[in-house]
């Protein structure tokens, strides 16, 4: 009887930490983990970038098995000139963040990296609760132009040139590396 109250314990304290879907409630901001953690991930990624959607799931285990301990940064960075939707999915994101739902956009948008016009964004937003016509107005509108112009400018000054790029306590690390690669790397600056 203890052992299956504990497994229920167990599985409970799961739910919590990675939500129905097995990954964290990463709150309402770009950001999920603490300001003042030892290790700071941030992530420079393109939402119609294949490569980008390949690294997501290492990404999310990431956030898991390191809650509360590291710090996670998202950062937009469309490749305008080889993704016609990347830069309105970007601002997509944005306008999600308005409205408290950047993360579920963003895991929206990756497991939809086919669908990503002006209208499968739109349909995305009520499908995630979200006042529709404030959503449609800022995507139409254009005015997270400039916040994801933003983080592209900020990623091109710390030398990103391809998605998804990482920064470990400001080490870049290009592409899809391994989950045992990033882990390395954020032991080292954990211990």
């Amino acid at each position: 009887m203890e052992m299956k109250f504990a497994l229920v314990a167990v599985l409970a304290a799961g739910l919590l930490l990675f939500g129905c879907a097995g990954t964290p409630d990463r709150g309402t901001s770009k950001i999920f983990g603490p300001d003042d953690a030892k290790v700071s991930f941030v992530i420079y990624s393109d939402f119609q970038c294949p490569a980008c959607g390949s690294a997501e799931p290492t990404v999310n285990r990431l956030m898991g098995d390191y809650a509360g301990r590291v710090r996670f940064v998202f950062k937009q960075f469309p490749l305008r000139g080889i993704h016609e939707n990347a830069q309105k999915a970007a601002e997509a994101a944005e306008c999600s963040l308005d409205q408290g739902k950047f993360w579920e956009m963003h895991d929206k948008m990756f497991e939809n990296q086919q669908a990503l016009f002006d209208a499968d964004l739109k349909k995305y937003a009520r499908e995630l609760k979200m006042d529709g016509k404030t959503f449609d107005a800022c995507l139409d509108s254009g005015e997270k132009y400039d916040a994801v112009q933003k983080d592209l400018d900020d990623g091109v000054a710390a030398g990103v040139q391809a998605t998804p790029s990482f920064f470990i306590n400001g080490q870049l690390i290009e592409g899809g590396v391994a989950y045992s690669e990033f882990q390395k790397a954020i032991d080292a600056d954990l211990a």
